[in-house]
């Protein structure tokens, strides 16, 4: 034993991670595209009055000032009508207004048919503003109400029609063309102050 050496190995610790790779072990790597084409000049005049006329088809002129509920009449699907309806008032919700709405037939618009009437970021479900909520039902259903609510107004005015016309029982009729009450209906249009 003598001439034996003893001969000490020492290990190196290991490293962490992945090992380098050797020219031997690396796999042949196909050149990649650029990850952006060439950028194409901007012209800023011309952008700026694409969004301009982009923002006159949203709020129209701006001496009117800006209507809140309006809907393009071109975005509503054929055969559906749309209608802004009460969802809070002052933060208040009416859950049995929103069920009498269910009932008639009216259902909330989904933010997602029309996302330029929401803001970009959240995720809305529905199109909501200040305290109204857009809601749709199918343009039959709505003809059919709209019938149904101008017979009554006729109705309404034929009835106090007959009750200016009409004696109580034990005075003089109201026969003659003098004693009758003058009622008169005619439509014209409103002046509107400023309008041209």
């Amino acid at each position: 034993m003598e001439n034996e050496a003893v001969v000490a190995v020492v290990a190196e610790p290991r490293k962490r991670g992945r090992p380098k790779k050797t020219a031997e072990s690396a796999a042949p790597v196909a050149e990649r595209p650029a990850m952006r084409t060439e950028m194409r000049e901007r012209d800023p005049r011309a952008e700026a009055e694409r969004r301009a006329a982009e923002i006159m088809g949203h709020i129209g002129n701006l001496d009117e000032g800006t209507d809140d509920f309006y809907v393009d009449k071109t975005k509503i699907p054929d055969g559906w009508s749309y209608e802004w309806k009460r969802k809070t008032v002052y933060g208040q919700e009416d859950p049995a207004y929103m069920v009498q709405l269910a009932r008639t037939g009216w259902t909330p618009v989904p933010a997602t048919r029309h996302p330029e009437m929401m803001p970009a970021s959240g995720s809305f479900q529905t199109i909501e503003r200040k305290g109204q909520l857009l809601m749709e039902r199918p343009q039959m259903i709505t003809d059919q109400v709209t019938d149904i609510n101008n017979n009554r107004a006729r109705n309404q005015v034929r009835v106090k029609e007959q009750q200016l016309n009409s004696a109580p029982d034990g005075q003089f009729g109201r026969d003659h063309a003098q004693a009758k009450a003058k009622i008169n209906k005619s439509y014209e249009p409103v002046p509107i102050p400023g309008d041209k």
